[in-house]
Parts: C-alpha cells; sequence; structure tokens
C-alpha cells in the first residue's frame, strides 16, 4: 500500500515538475495575434455561457419602459462604443485585436435572456476585458442598460443620436478630428528624419484616397487604421480638402553624394532593368492628381514606402499596383537615391 502510494506521489511530483518546466520554457503561446486553438475557443465560451446560464437562475426582470433608454444610451456611447461599436460610429480598430474581440452587439443580445445579459453587464466576464459596472450597488442603471440592448438592434443613426444626445454627437466634432491629425501631420510638416508623411502640398484627390484606402484595409497600416476607425467617409473628404489647401514650408533640402543617381533614376529610368522614370508619373505638371507629390518629403518615409512597394505589402488606390510592379527592380541602393533625390527637392 506505501509502495503505491509512494507511485502516485512520485508521479504527481514529476506532472507538476514537467508542468512548471513547460511553462518557464515558454511553449505556451500566449499571444493575442495567434487566437485560440478551435477547442480552446469552444471550451472557453461553453464554460462562460454555463458560468451565466447558472448565475442568472431565478433573476426577476422588471418592467422596461422608455425612460431607460437615454441614461443607458448615454452610457454605452462613454463607455461602451469604444470596444463594441456604434449605429453612429463602428468599433476602433485597436479592438478587433484583442482575444477575444468584443462582439457585435446587433447579433449577439438576441443569444441571452434577459437576466443573462443582466449578470454580464452587472458583473462584467474574467478574461475578456468585458468590466463589471461601475456602481454594483444600481441595479435599476443595469436593468437600463438591458433594456437599451434590447432596443439596440432596431436603432439607426440618428435614433441612436437621439437617445445618447451629445455623448454621440461630440464624437464627431470635425474641429477635434483635425486636431488629432495635426498632431502627427501638423502643415509646418514632421520632422525631416520622420517616418511621417508631409500633407501639404498634396492633392485633395490623393489624400482622399489614400484615407480611403487606410479605412478600408486596402493600405495596410495599423497607426492610420487606428487614426481614422472613428471617422465617416464624409470625414475624411473634409480631411482631405482641409489639408491639401494648407502651406508648408518650401525649404530645399541639403546636398547629397546619392543625389546625382537619384536623378538620373527619377529622370530617365533603367530600362535594362525594368526600372520605369518617376517623373513621368510624379511631381509634373498635368499629371493624374491621384499621383502623390515627392518632393520634400522626409527622406525615411520615402525609403520605408518604395521598400514596402517593393515588397508588395503596400497598398492604397486604384493605382498602387502600377507603384508596386515599378519598384520591383529597386535594389536598396537605388531606393536610398532615390529618396534622397526627392526629399531635397523643393516642394511645388
Amino acid at each position: 500500500m506505501r509502495i503505491r502510494w509512494r507511485r502516485i506521489s512520485a508521479g504527481a511530483a514529476i506532472l507538476a515538475a514537467a508542468g512548471l518546466f513547460v511553462a518557464w520554457a515558454g511553449i505556451i503561446d500566449t499571444r493575442a495575434s495567434t487566437g485560440h486553438w478551435r477547442v480552446t475557443d469552444w471550451f472557453l465560451h461553453w464554460v462562460m455561457r454555463s458560468s451565466v446560464r447558472t448565475a442568472a437562475l431565478g433573476g426577476h426582470t422588471p418592467r422596461f419602459t422608455a425612460a431607460m433608454l437615454p441614461l443607458a444610451a448615454g452610457h454605452y456611447e462613454t463607455g461602451c462604443a469604444g470596444c463594441h461599436g456604434s449605429p453612429a460610429m463602428p468599433r476602433p480598430a485597436t479592438v478587433e485585436n484583442m482575444l477575444p474581440p468584443p462582439p457585435d452587439l446587433l447579433h449577439v443580445t438576441t443569444t441571452w435572456n434577459d437576466a443573462q445579459l443582466f449578470e454580464i453587464v452587472k458583473h462584467g466576464v474574467r478574461y475578456t476585458g468585458m468590466p463589471a459596472w461601475p456602481s454594483l450597488e444600481r441595479d435599476d442603471e443595469v436593468w437600463a442598460m438591458v433594456a437599451f440592448l434590447r432596443e439596440y438592434p432596431s436603432l439607426d443613426q440618428a435614433a441612436y443620436q437621439r437617445l445618447a444626445g451629445f455623448s454621440a454627437t461630440a464624437s464627431r466634432d470635425f474641429a477635434a478630428i483635425v486636431k488629432s491629425c495635426e498632431g502627427c501631420h501638423s502643415p509646418a510638416g514632421p520632422d525631416e528624419t520622420s517616418l511621417i508623411p508631409r500633407l501639404t502640398h498634396q492633392s485633395e484627390t490623393y489624400i482622399r484616397d489614400s484615407l480611403e484606402a487606410y479605412a478600408a484595409g486596402k493600405r495596410p497600416s495599423g497607426v492610420m487604421k487606428v487614426a481614422l476607425s472613428q471617422t465617416s467617409s464624409e470625414d475624411r473628404k473634409k480631411l482631405a480638402s482641409y489639408f491639401a489647401s494648407q502651406s508648408g514650408p518650401t525649404e530645399t533640402g541639403r546636398p547629397s553624394e546619392m543625389l546625382s543617381r537619384g536623378k538620373v533614376l527619377a529622370e530617365r529610368g533603367d530600362r535594362t532593368r525594368g526600372i520605369a522614370a518617376c517623373a513621368a508619373c510624379h511631381d509634373a505638371a498635368g499629371v493624374n492628381e491621384a499621383y502623390p507629390r515627392l518632393a520634400g518629403q522626409p527622406i525615411p518615409y520615402l525609403e520605408n514606402q518604395l521598400g514596402l512597394f517593393r515588397s508588395g505589402n503596400r497598398g492604397g488606390g486604384a493605382y498602387a499596383g502600377v507603384m508596386t510592379r515599378a519598384a520591383a527592380g529597386l535594389t536598396d541602393d537605388d531606393i536610398h537615391a532615390l529618396a534622397a533625390y526627392y526629399g531635397a527637392l523643393p516642394k511645388n
């Protein structure tokens, strides 16, 4: 009998030691970008639904009234829309890569009864980022939110904004959007060693196409996707018009030993390697307004964009494929030379 218990104890100790070793070795993947295994995702949701179902047993639902809705809508806009989105604005891009991502409440609320929604709203859900209600003593507020969630799928933008009042309309204040954008894209221009492009002297068409491509995910950028995720198409049109109308500094760049090589590539290209002349499309009078102006842009920004085009990772407007093909034959030295040349040109 003792020998059996010794074997059991030894086996348990070995298993514990093996578990600690696996954890220490970093074999367990905790990266949100990789997602859960399908069985893990199923199990976690099953556990959560079972827990909520049991906790909600015996819950009594009060009578819902229209008076509950404005209070809940105002709180939803300020406390919930930042993760779940709303009829006035889609959810921010930052939350789409959470694990698990916050659900779209247009479709999810119908899978819970009122008592279960109350349980989730009041107490939150561990390990998901869903917080508990700020004041657990106020069941009346929680029930108001449940009443609002029941109405939520039927609300269009206008109805939602009427309920949420100033909370929903303030998030669309264009002056605030411009101020946020100018934090990076000041009319004075970013530092010349920056990866941020200058928007002054660009055409309205090019800026608008770029903003729409970022917002739609056709031009990949986590930074710009987040920055634009709380803007409407009308906001983006107004932003393009605003920045295209701004004027910035027009100083020339500094001389560089690579300027002559960059000038040749820009003006003539290299037919032997299938490299077209950049000047045929960029910074020339009468060219397509959808093409960007390169003169005076920060050199690191130009180098980075050319590298993205060469690798096929730079999407954009309708003509992005033209640049992907044009940049395919560029070497690192070509890219440095072109960036130095265009960075030194005065803005036009």
